[in-house]
Order: C-alpha cells, then sequence, then structure tokens
C-alpha cells in the first residue's frame, strides 16, 4: 500500500505556523535576547553549585551546600543515567526559550485535536487559542517554566487516553506511555496531579458511557492498557520520582516532627501545608469575570492608573499642609496602594487568567450543539475546579478537599487549578465549532445554539456594562482605610470606583464587538452568504487578536534582556567581593535580599538560605523557631548561624554593603565538652537556645543509642580540621586524647550520606537538630562523609530497563503497522 503523502502536507503546514507564531510572539530571541524571568533568575542561584560541577567535570552533584546549609539537588535540575526521556523531551523543544514552551502548547493541542477527529483547520485555530490564552502566556514571562513544561502536555495525555478508549489500543498505549512519561519528565507535580483530577472525571464520564451502551469489558479493558502504560512512564522516570519522594519527606511538603510551637505550646500538626498557606492565593468569587473581561478586577498588581484617571484626579486636590511628616508617609503608602489597579482577593496578581471573551462564547455555543460524555466531562471539571480556586472564599470544599483528598494537601496556590479551564474550554469551543460545520448537525440546531448562547451572552455583557456598578461591590482591600483620611474620604473612594467600572465597562463593550462579529459570521454561514474557510478567519483574527493583544501587555519587548545580562542574574556588590577573598569554607547569611527568599547569596557563595518552594524541612523549623518575627540578629540567631559555620553576614549602612564576621563561629567541626540528651525533638528544637558556642551538643535517647555514645570527654589540645573539601566528599582530621562526640557544620540527611572513621563505615547521629555527629574513639584519625545516594542508582537502573520497554513496543508497534500495509 502506497503512502499518501499529500494527506500529510496540511499538517506539516500547520506546524510550520506553530512554529513561525511561536518565535513571532518572541521575536527577541532570534537575537540572541532573554526573557528576564523572575524564578530563573532565582534558580540560578540556587543551582549555582550544581551547574558549575557540571560544566566543569562533565559529571552530575545530587547534593549541594550552597543553599539552606545543604539540601539534595532532586529538585534543582539534577539529572540521571538513562533519561532518555529527557532527550526526546529537549527534541520536540528545539526552539530557543520560551518559543519552545509556546510551541508546545500549539503542538500538543493540535495532536488532540486530530485523535478527536477534528477537521485539521479547527485544530489549528483551537491550537492557537489554547496557546494564547493568557495565564499560559504569563507563566512563561514570569519563569515558571515547570508548570508550563507540564501544561503543554496535558493535552497529549488526553490524546493517548482517547485513542485507548476509540479501541486503538496500540496506539493509545505508546502514546499514553510516551505522553505521561513527558509530562512526568517536566517535574511538576502540582500540575500533574490537576491533570490526574481532570482525567479522573473524564474516566467516570467514559465508565457512566459504558455502561449505557453495554461496553464495560471494553472499559476496563482500556484501563487496564492505560494502567499499564502510565507504569512504564513511571518507570522511564524513576530517578527523579524516587529521589523526589525520598527528599519530600524530609521538606516542608512531608509530616513535621515538631508538634510544638516557638514558646513550647502543643500545637497540632498535619501532613501537607498549612491551610493558609494553601490558600494564600484564593480566586475571589466575582473576579471569575475575569476569564471574560479581563480587567474586571483591575488587571495585575504591577498595572497603574492612567494620569487622565478619576482617582488621580482626586489626588491633585489632596492639601498636605494639615499632616504631620508620619500621617503624609502612611497617607502617601495607602495612595500607592490603592492606585493598583488591581482590587480583587489575592495578595498579587502578574495577570488575569483571561480566556478570551471569544473561546469562551465559543465553548458555551458547544453546550448546546454536543452532548454525551464529553460536554458533561468537561463541563463537570471546568465548575468543580473553578469552585475549587476560590480556596477560603469556599472553606467548605477547600476543607474537605484538604482533610480527605489524597495529597491535595501538598500544594499551594489554590487558583492554579484553573490550567483545568484553561484546557478544556478551548477544547469546548473547537469542538462546538466543529459542530458547527458539520452537516450532520441539523440547520434548526445550529439557528438556536446561536440564538440561545449569542442571545444569552450578549445579554450577561450588556447587563453588566449598564448595571455593573449597582451588581458589584467594587470595594478594593485597602478603601477602608483611606476613609479615615479627610483629605481623601469618601470622593477619592468613589473616584476608585468610578475608575474600576469603567475598566469592566471597557471590557464589557469590547466582548460585546467580539461576539458580535463571530455571531455575525456564523449566522452569514447559516444563511449560505459567506463560505466556512471565510468564517475561520473571521474567527481567528477576532481571537488572535483579542489574545495577543491582552498578552502583549504583560509579556513584551521591555521583558527581554541582552544574553550577557541574562548570564550574570545577580549584581556582585563590595560586600560579596570581600567574602570572596576568603578561600576557606564557610556560609554566608545574606540581610542583602531576602535571606530565606532569594537565590542572591547562593549565586556567588554558600548561603544559609536560598529561593525553592519545598525547603529542607529541619532549616524552616529553625526558621520558624528562631528567625521569624526577629528584627536584627540576636544571639540565639548568632549561635544557630554559627553552628553552621556561617562567617559573614552581609548587610548594608551608611557607607554602602558590607560583610560582618559572625563573632560566635563553631568552624567546619568540633569536639564538644557537654552534651544534653532530650526525649524528643521536640525538646531538641527548643534547647537550640542553650547552645554555648563549640561547647555543648543537644542529641535525642534515640540518637545516642544510635552511635553508642556513652561518655563525653575533651582534652584541651582535641581538634577536627576539614582537610579537604568536595561537595559530596569531605575529609576531616581529628586528634583526641579521650573518645568524644564530634559535631559537623553539615546539614543532616537520612538518606544517601556515608561515614567512615579510618575506612570503617560509622553511624551518623542528628545533634543540634540539623546538624551531623559522630562518636569518634580517641587517637588520630581520618573522617569521611561522602554522598552516596542509593536512591539514585535504584532509579537509574529502573530507568533503563523502562526505556528498553517502551523502545520494543514502539519498533513492535511500527512492525505491525508497516505489516498492515504490505
Amino acid at each position: 500500500m502506497k503512502f499518501d503523502f499529500k494527506k500529510l502536507l496540511p499538517h506539516l503546514a500547520v506546524f510550520v505556523v506553530f512554529i513561525i507564531a511561536a518565535l513571532a510572539y518572541f521575536h527577541p530571541v532570534l537575537s540572541g535576547k532573554k526573557v528576564y524571568q523572575n524564578d530563573i533568575v532565582q534558580y540560578k542561584g540556587n543551582a549555582r553549585q550544581l551547574i558549575d560541577h557540571r560544566a566543569e567535570t562533565g559529571e552530575e552533584l545530587y547534593w549541594t551546600d550552597a543553599v539552606f546549609g545543604g539540601m539534595p539537588t532532586y529538585q534543582l535540575g539534577a539529572r540521571y543515567d538513562y533519561d532518555f526521556i529527557d532527550s526526546l523531551d529537549r527534541t520536540i523543544r528545539f526552539l530557543p526559550r520560551p518559543a519552545d514552551y509556546l510551541f508546545l502548547y500549539f503542538a500538543s493541542f493540535y495532536v488532540l485535536m486530530l485523535v478527536m477527529r477534528v477537521d485539521w483547520k479547527i485544530g489549528l485555530l483551537g491550537a492557537l487559542a489554547f496557546g494564547f490564552s493568557t495565564y499560559l502566556i504569563i507563566i512563561l514571562g514570569v519563569g515558571h517554566n515547570a508548570k508550563a513544561h507540564a501544561i503543554a502536555y496535558f493535552p497529549l495525555v488526553l490524546s493517548g487516553i482517547i485513542l485507548v478508549f476509540q479501541k486503538r489500543y496500540l496506539l493509545g498505549f505508546i502514546v499514553t506511555a510516551l505522553a505521561m512519561a513527558l509530562e512526568l519528565q517536566a517535574n511538576h507535580p502540582q500540575m500533574t496531579y490537576y491533570l490526574l483530577l481532570a482525567v479522573i472525571i473524564l474516566g467516570i464520564a467514559y465508565f457512566i458511557d459504558a455502561i449505557n451502551k453495554k461496553v464495560v469489558p471494553h472499559y476496563f479493558k482500556s484501563i487496564g492498557i492505560m494502567t499499564a502504560a502510565v507504569v512504564l512512564a513511571l518507570g522511564t522516570n524513576a530517578g527523579n520520582l524516587l529521589a523526589t519522594s525520598e527528599y519530600s519527606k524530609e521538606s516542608t511538603r512531608g509530616a513535621s516532627n515538631i508538634t510544638v510551637n516557638a514558646q513550647g505550646e502543643n500545637v497540632e500538626v498535619k501532613e501537607g501545608l498549612d491551610y493558609d498557606y494553601i490558600t494564600d492565593y484564593s480566586y475571589g468569587l466575582s473576579e471569575s469575570f475575569n476569564l471574560i473581561l479581563p480587567r474586571f478586577a483591575g488587571g495585575g498588581s504591577g498595572d497603574a492608573y492612567e494620569e487622565d484617571s478619576n482617582s488621580r484626579q482626586q489626588l491633585l486636590k489632596i492639601d498636605p499642609s494639615s499632616l504631620n511628616e508620619e500621617e503624609m508617609g502612611y497617607l502617601n503608602q495607602l495612595v500607592s496602594l490603592s492606585q493598583r489597579k488591581y482590587w480583587g482577593d489575592q495578595a498579587i496578581v502578574e495577570a488575569p487568567a483571561y480566556l478570551g471573551v471569544s473561546v469562551v462564547f465559543l465553548a458555551l455555543l458547544s453546550l448546546f450543539l454536543i452532548k454525551g460524555r464529553l460536554k458533561w466531562w468537561t463541563l463537570t471539571a471546568i465548575v468543580l475546579t473553578l469552585l475549587l480556586s476560590y480556596g477560603k472564599n469556599l472553606s467548605w470544599l477547600t476543607e474537605f478537599f484538604i482533610d480527605y483528598v489524597p495529597f491535595y494537601n501538598k500544594f499551594r496556590a489554590v487558583t492554579s487549578i484553573q490550567v483545568i479551564i484553561e484546557m478544556c474550554v478551548p477544547i469546548l469551543a473547537a469542538i462546538g465549532l466543529w459542530q458547527f460545520f458539520n452537516e450532520k448537525t441539523a440547520i434548526d440546531k445550529k439557528r438556536k445554539a446561536l440564538l440561545y448562547a449569542g442571545g444569552g451572552f450578549a445579554g450577561v455583557l450588556v447587563v453588566i456594562a449598564l448595571l455593573g456598578s449597582f451588581l458589584f461591590n467594587l470595594t478594593g482591600p485597602y478603601d477602608e482605610y483611606l476613609l479615615d483620611f479627610p483629605q481623601l474620604g469618601a470622593r477619592y473612594v468613589d473616584a476608585l470606583k468610578a475608575d474600576r467600572f469603567a475598566m469592566i465597562q471597557s471590557d464589557a463593550l469590547k466582548a460585546l464587538l467580539y461576539v458580535g462579529i463571530i455571531c455575525g459570521a456564523l449566522y452569514l454561514l447559516l444563511s449560505d452568504k459567506i463560505k466556512e474557510t471565510v468564517v475561520l478567519v473571521i474567527c481567528g483574527v477576532v481571537i488572535l487578536f483579542d489574545l495577543i493583544s491582552f498578552d502583549t501587555q504583560y509579556v513584551n519587548d521591555e521583558d527581554y534582556v541582552s544574553a550577557r545580562e541574562y548570564a550574570l542574574p545577580f549584581l556582585k556588590t563590595e560586600a560579596d567581593d570581600l567574602v570572596l577573598k576568603d578561600k576557606s569554607h564557610f556560609r554566608v547569611y545574606d540581610q542583602l535580599a531576602d535571606p530565606v527568599n532569594s537565590g542572591r547569596a547562593a549565586y556567588f557563595h554558600n548561603a544559609m538560605g536560598g529561593y525553592h518552594g519545598a525547603k529542607p524541612r529541619r532549616f524552616q523549623d529553625l526558621m520558624n523557631f528562631y528567625f521569624a518575627g526577629q528584627e536584627g540578629i540576636t544571639r540565639e540567631q548568632l549561635e544557630i548561624l554559627g553552628m553552621f559555620n556561617t562567617k559573614y553576614i552581609l548587610g548594608q549602612n551608611a557607607n554602602g554593603t558590607v560583610a560582618q564576621q559572625n563573632p560566635i563561629l563553631s568552624g567546619n567541626a568540633w569536639f564538644v565538652t557537654d552534651v544534653k540528651v532530650v526525649k524528643d525533638q521536640n525538646q531538641e528544637i527548643l534547647s537550640i537556645k542553650e547552645l554555648n558556642a563549640d561547647s555543648l551538643a543537644i542529641i535525642t535517647a534515640d540518637q545516642k543509642e544510635l552511635i553508642g555514645l556513652k561518655t563525653i570527654s575533651k582534652d584541651s589540645t582535641a581538634s577536627i580540621q576539614l582537610t579537604n573539601y568536595k561537595t559530596e566528599e569531605l575529609t576531616y582530621t581529628s586528634t583526641n586524647t579521650q573518645a568524644g562526640l564530634a559535631v559537623f557544620s553539615e546539614m543532616y540527611y537520612p538518606h544517601g550520606w556515608i561515614a567512615t572513621i579510618d575506612g570503617k563505615e560509622a553511624p551518623i547521629a542528628r545533634v543540634n537538630y540539623a546538624l551531623r555527629g559522630l562518636s569518634v574513639p580517641a587517637g588520630q584519625h581520618e573522617i569521611v562523609f561522602k554522598f552516596v545516594p542509593s536512591v539514585v542508582k535504584t532509579g537509574s537502573t529502573i530507568m533503563l530497563i523502562s526505556n528498553i520497554l517502551l523502545l520494543l513496543v514502539i519498533l513492535g508497534g511500527l512492525f505491525i503497522a508497516l505489516k498492515k500495509k504490505i
């Protein structure tokens, strides 16, 4: 059977369009510029040690002591042997970043459209609508690359699942396995978890359909095939998955061992994140209109009102003479906050999650044209994820999911779950347009659908445009404080509300225009006045103009820097230069930035801090107990910094940046003269305040028993020195006339680290809640700590086997396909 190449040409042309569209939107990358992405800048600081080591040696580093006193690099971009899926992924993402992710949005969604048997022209339009959705563009602008990466593979995973349910079992198995492997490779568990919720809803819809059509055996056969494919995909990512699972238990995402607060009072401890932390970013109920009216809640937090706005004009009338300096300072702060256009419930919003009013309208149109599992799956997924995005604003549902739905409490920023809406709405829009063009759909049904969807949608927009100021509470979070100032008062707040409604009204009228154009085109099509191709062009122009014109307000040419600037993410200060002259091994505490939420210090030094969403649990506990809410540097803080060998504290004074030496410095390792044995980790962390430089160690009874520590002795000449430093291998020489307890200024981590004394393995104890300790016999000894994570070796072996199996399945599938054509 001869292969018909002509059938492939339209799809090749579509992929060329995707390449052009991705490069056109991010066109400065063609001249070597880079998008300045804050999260990537912070990542470069955190991963500096890993990146440098890989560049210098060609080898991987699985431990870094450049952040948080030390942690595994499993979530800092570590790579694993036999990770062939990573190579495949990099091949697919061949365009310069971030155009590569935008191309991936398009391509993945287009494949889904083809699997759903949508015409390629409509699939092209649907893919562009999906890719240019504002939220998906914004996350590329701020550097949420892993999130974008994972979202981009959502449609491809659904493609594999649908292929299996279509009884194309072998192809479905291969696509599901590859797509899930790529999805897991993206390494954003939160996004993959949300995809799983959508897939479960899809599975329920298919199950109900299977019962109605009496094809339940086929359903369970499909589930079995997909399960096997997912297991294989898990195997191809075993290195990262096993390592991440191991680390998560020791991170802030795992269960805490502490059941008291800093005052010693008992507190309830739950596994997972705190409720307030999970719901810190909760979508406002009325804020849902942002999906169709982008500035319904004002826009982004960085957007300010124009000079000719009502509120700006009111500010010109303020008489500052009646205010003292303190009142004027407070007033200026309030005014600055109130001049942010965003007035919704969230703490900060880069940009609204705008779907495109034209896309939402077409999705609504589809609900009148389609029926069955697709309609109820997408609709259920949209409604559920929208409700969950409300977070604390719909607390009963959020609390239920946190308490009873497995793993839901592992993730924060509940608004992120709207990524399912970002996917489902374009799916519905494309299917709706396809059904409208389908000759099998009755003309009367099309007319009614257009009348109901167009009339209803337009009616809502007209009501909002005319009566929105009466229907919605346009009060911002700072309005009540503004009322307390006679210089501002109700007139200024009313002016702010007028500005807010003006944006809503403008967007509503614009939305009416867009929807009206599309409705008009569809009506003319029904009247045989224009062709489908013309309608598609009109829809495409409206959708792309609507989305791209809004996207470029937030991600545009101003966000790019030169390659040289991009390569130097942080500015080096005089204090950094001073510290870098010291070639000994130590850490730095950086107060020039947020010490525990910035990768700046880690870019230049080994830092007692960093930037990461899953910090080491023990580090965070110490910060919560002894650093939170404190101003300046207390003695307790100096003791904690000193036990981590934090030699310099970076700060600023009137003369510029300074590097102050820590007066309480214990060094790289030391023998202690006294040990306090406590019963549990609650007492251990509370007793840290009793530390006195290098004289005392705090240890729990179980750890004391682990190392066989009986008595503590230290003579005046006892010493222990770091003689050879490598990140994953530290060598010390110790001298002591009697057996003693040695404490090391390295983060305790119960997995992977092996200690030897003169070549003989010795158990490592947890000391001072977060450090390592060894019982060292009398005499002169060589002590070596080496990081040999067995989880990496195990994971790499599983990956090799899984990749071989996947390759065999793919080759077998190709053989069968070729055999059928012969």
